[in-house]
């Protein structure tokens, strides 16, 4: 075997390498991630990648989706790169998207919410000594349709996540802040509980 065609298999290992590698990496983000990003991880784990060969393993991933026909592909987006379904799903896409949201929320499901509405930044323990019932599955439910979100850990024992509202769940009920909430004694008095 000549130095060249070593050179070459070389080559085409570490591309391959490059190429799993920059496709784990963008399976794994929610957000675009740009080729030097990408590239100085690598270097970081003793891959020798640089932005170019980054981008060459961007096409030929790209070239692989295209030709196994599959329904996604990787895009330049944002300064960077992200995996991106084909226009031709949106309808799918839209119909599952639709038919997850549109369920309504169970009675568990808004007493929950309300509770970290109006107590946030609260813990998990917190919401079930309030409830009195176990609340994993709905706070799961809730973080799935983006109505909370982890906001950070509390200073305690443990340290247990923290849980609060998002800007859906604002959007949702037509609230410009938390601000907007609707006072307890404003609650009575629309449901004709006067003190």
């Amino acid at each position: 075997m000549s130095s060249s065609e070593s050179t070459t298999e070389g080559t085409q290992a570490q591309i391959g390498t490059i190429r799993s590698s920059v496709e784990a990496v963008l399976l794994s983000v929610d957000r675009p991630v740009n080729a030097q990003q990408v590239a100085d991880a690598l270097n970081g784990i003793g891959i020798d990648a640089t932005t170019e060969l980054v981008d060459e393993a961007v096409l030929q991933l790209n070239e692989a989706y295209e030709d196994t026909g599959r329904s996604f592909r990787i895009e330049a987006v944002a300064a960077g790169y992200r995996f991106m379904t084909l226009a031709e799903y949106a309808p799918a896409i839209a119909a599952f998207q639709k038919a997850r949201s549109s369920g309504r929320l169970s009675r568990a499901g808004i007493e929950s919410l309300a509770i970290v509405a109006y107590e946030q930044p609260i813990t998990r323990a917190k919401l079930e000594s309030i409830r009195g019932v176990a609340c994993g599955e709905v706070l799961r439910t809730l973080i799935d349709r983006k109505l909370i979100t982890i906001k950070g850990r509390a200073e305690e024992l443990g340290r247990p996540m923290l849980y609060g509202t998002t800007k859906q769940f604002l959007d949702a009920f037509g609230l410009s802040s938390i601000r907007d909430l609707p006072s307890v004694e404003e609650l009575r008095a629309a449901h004709g509980q006067g003190e």
